[in-house]
């Protein structure tokens, strides 16, 4: 081949926009190491390096591609992060900006669970971790009035998430029902004429920051953006294969009783009804993790999640932290460190892989979906139901952490109620968590600081000889 043909070829491959994939690569790894603090966090430093500091993508796009994160089951950050390197370099630019974000927090959490393993009961990595867990408690109470003010804008709203409260708290209905019903009642609602249902756009940017004409991208939909039904179905079927492939092979060839079989079915079940966000999740989680598998203690579930909280990358990351567990205590013949960590690894394959699909299916069609009223009420209607659910996520870490006896109550009618045992109150624990309330809310601490002074009180504690 002779210069110019290979100058051409070269030329044929390069984007438009000139920002290489090498280089692109850079940005999203110093983008993964900085994605501290849960979605709103992440969401914001995508935002301050792509649109306002490298200029990549505008800010219409940019919330064009939130708007549609949103609509899907799974992290929203980690989705807008493989969308918008999707956009700017194909497949594989979509592929490592999404598998650069996951990749600090699948380390991180990985180490920490053998750490946790190891020693998490003994000393004063004990007394840690009763901090972190009186922290997260105020971490997820604020997550519950955060996301209320955002969604509870009227009295349906209020109603959906009262009766999805009611429903998961005293009758045990499974997460995805309460899901699929509320989507079933939006857009019911906004196809009926109903205004409550009726959303707004995103706040995570600036109303009038960095026109799409001025953007790297501009305002041109890029060749491979266009919708391809062929190219799609065939990626999607790769990616399906991929996903679910292991699944089928775990199944069949250790059977669905085993431990790395119900972690794989389990959590690919999990990716495709996780609306909300890690702390919604985290109640089905909880309630199969402890009561169904027991996999682990309730009160690990609060470790976890103060794992996830101070390392970066997605909060649902703590869902890796659940399969090594489970794996780690029912490790069938293997070393339990061995399992554990095959166990961690399974979960975070199966939870993340449908993230992929999910972008590449349907990026190519979004806008089809934008603008779509019946729709955007479906998913109005779901954040509604997802503020109960997370209330009831705090409720059930509240009981666990403050009270060490805890009775179940069955009055009939498939109705079932926890009430705490008052003399098995925790003191230290109730102050300590009095405390982190206080911080985050009276003094509007961040989270990781939050994190931090609650794990060094815990030490203190135990030092103390109090906890």
């Amino acid at each position: 081949m002779d210069q110019a043909a290979a100058r051409a070829e070269t030329a044929a491959h390069m984007p438009d926009h000139g920002v290489t994939l090498t280089e692109a690569a850079r940005v999203w790894a110093r983008i993964a190491l900085l994605s501290f603090g849960g979605p709103a966090g992440q969401i914001a430093v995508m935002h301050r390096i792509l649109v306002e500091e490298k200029r990549w993508i505008g800010e219409g796009r940019f919330l064009h591609a939130l708007s549609f994160c949103t609509l899907l089951p799974g992290p929203e950050a980690q989705q807008l992060a493989t969308y918008i390197g999707w956009l700017m370099h194909r497949t594989a630019g979509g592929l490592i900006a999404g598998g650069l974000f996951v990749l600090p927090g699948l380390v991180s959490i990985m180490g920490l669970s053998l750490i946790y393993a190891a020693y998490g009961g003994v000393g004063i990595v004990g007394g840690l971790f009763f901090g972190l867990k009186c922290a997260v408690l105020a971490i997820v109470l604020q997550a519950v009035v955060r996301l209320g003010a955002r969604a509870l804008r009227n009295g349906a709203m209020r109603g959906i998430a009262a009766g999805a409260f009611a429903a998961i708290f005293l009758f045990d209905v499974p997460f995805p029902l309460i899901v699929l019903a509320a989507g079933v009642i939006g857009y019911a609602g906004t196809r009926a004429g109903a205004k409550s249902f009726r959303t707004g756009g995103h706040g995570s940017a600036a109303e009038n920051g960095l026109a799409d004409a001025d953007s790297l991208l501009g305002l041109g939909v890029p060749a491979h953006a266009r919708p391809a039904p062929r190219r799609t179905l065939m990626l999607s079927a790769a990616l399906l294969a991929l996903w679910l492939g292991p699944v089928l092979a775990l199944v069949i060839g250790l059977g669905p009783n085993h431990v790395f079989s119900a972690i794989a079915v389990f959590f690919s079940k999990m990716a495709i009804v996780t609306f909300g966000g890690a702390y919604a999740v985290l109640a089905y989680v909880a309630q199969a993790a402890v009561d169904t598998y027991g996999w682990l203690k309730p009160g690990e579930m609060l470790d976890g999640l103060g794992l996830a909280e101070t390392t970066p990358g997605p909060l649902i990351m703590v869902t890796q932290f659940v399969g090594f567990l489970g794996a780690f205590r029912q490790a069938s013949g293997l070393d339990p460190y061995v399992a554990g960590v095959l166990g961690g690894l399974l979960t975070t394959w199966v939870t993340f892989l449908p993230c992929f699909l999910w972008i590449f299916a349907g990026a190519p069609y979004v806008e089809a979906l934008r603008g779509n009223r019946s729709l955007s009420g479906a998913l109005a209607a779901i954040t509604a139901a997802v503020v109960g659910v997370i209330l009831n996520l705090a409720v059930w870490f509240a009981l666990h952490l403050l009270f060490s006896e805890i009775r179940s109550l069955h009055p009939g009618f498939g109705l079932r109620l926890d009430i705490p045992v008052w003399s098995s109150l925790k003191g230290p624990a109730l102050v300590l968590s009095a405390a982190a309330i206080l911080a985050v809310f009276r003094f509007r601490a961040g989270v990781i600081p939050t994190l931090l002074a609650a794990s060094a009180a815990g030490v203190g504690l135990h030092l103390a000889g109090i906890a």
